[in-house]
């Protein structure tokens, strides 16, 4: 063996390189982000570091493992929540509006066997829950006004396409954590144009009904004014006609002779007979 080293030493050299990088890549070291799929001859035997809901970071399952050489490969899964954006595309609501949506959704592979199974690798998952949530997505806010889409009724909708999509997920070894719309506008062009129109009708109309309201409001709170005044006025009246009279007299004058004090006009005259009954006030109760 020794002789041979040395008759042949470029040989050797490659040989032992060869066998190191065997032994080498029989003992990967697998990540504890990473969990994997161990493959032989492109049927799985076992799982490496495999996801468990609540088990910390660092415990045991990361770290030197083992594999065949040649006869077995490594599929890495990440063990990290993911995301998956939905195309753009337009959704028609129950009011007949049709909307611009884009939305995403978060997950985590949790059966790394049943993903390679189904889809292989991460990509090929992506590619097949990209069109299912946008699928999920359009057929909730189908069934809703574009109204709620701006209330708190928004979070129900959205949990609502969470537990559909995460039944379909759970079939490619994926859990949906979060299912979220990133955007939603009207389309460009005549519809924003009329769903803004319909709008400022809508909030006008609204407008003048609330002023209606108020009028309304107005005239009740006037009337029954009016109407206590009237009682407090005559209750005064019965208790003494004669300070009544004097005082509804001094108004008049008042109102008659000197005005309000905003009148910015020019004073009128007014000529009366002394025997004028309007004066009598003046001419005092002996006379």
């Amino acid at each position: 063996m020794i002789e041979f080293v040395r008759q042949r030493p470029i040989i050797s050299a490659i040989t032992a390189f060869v066998l190191l990088l065997i032994l080498a890549s029989s003992f990967p070291i697998v990540p504890e982000t990473k969990q994997a799929v161990v493959v032989r001859f492109g049927k799985p035997v076992r799982i490496l570091n495999r996801f468990e809901a609540g088990r910390p970071i660092g415990a045991a399952g990361a770290g030197i493992s083992w594999r065949v050489p040649i006869a077995e490969q490594i599929v890495w899964i990440d063990k990290r929540v993911q995301d998956v954006d939905m195309q753009r595309q337009q959704v028609l609501s129950t009011d007949q509006r049709r909307l611009e949506v884009d939305a995403f959704a978060r997950y985590r592979i949790v059966d790394p066997l049943k993903m390679f199974i189904r889809a292989r690798n991460e990509e090929q998952l992506r590619d097949q829950l990209r069109p299912i949530l946008g699928s999920e997505v359009r057929n909730e806010l189908g069934r809703v006004e574009f109204a709620a889409l701006l209330t708190p009724e928004r979070q129900g909708i959205m949990e609502s396409v969470k537990s559909s999509l995460n039944l379909i997920a759970r079939q490619y070894g994926a859990q949906i954590i979060d299912v979220r719309i990133k955007k939603t506008d009207l389309p460009d062009g005549t519809p924003l144009q009329s769903a803004y129109d319909r709008m400022r009708t809508a909030r006008q109309q609204e407008a003048r009904s609330i002023r209606a309201q108020g009028a309304k409001q107005a005239q009740i709170i006037r009337a029954e004014a009016d109407a206590e005044a009237a009682s407090t006025y005559a209750a005064s009246f019965g208790k003494d006609p004669d300070f009544y009279d004097f005082y509804r007299a001094m108004q008049s004058y008042q109102t008659t002779f000197v005005g309000d004090g905003q009148d910015k006009t020019s004073p009128t005259s007014i000529i009366l007979s002394p025997d004028n009954a309007y004066l009598k006030e003046f001419v005092g109760k002996g006379r």
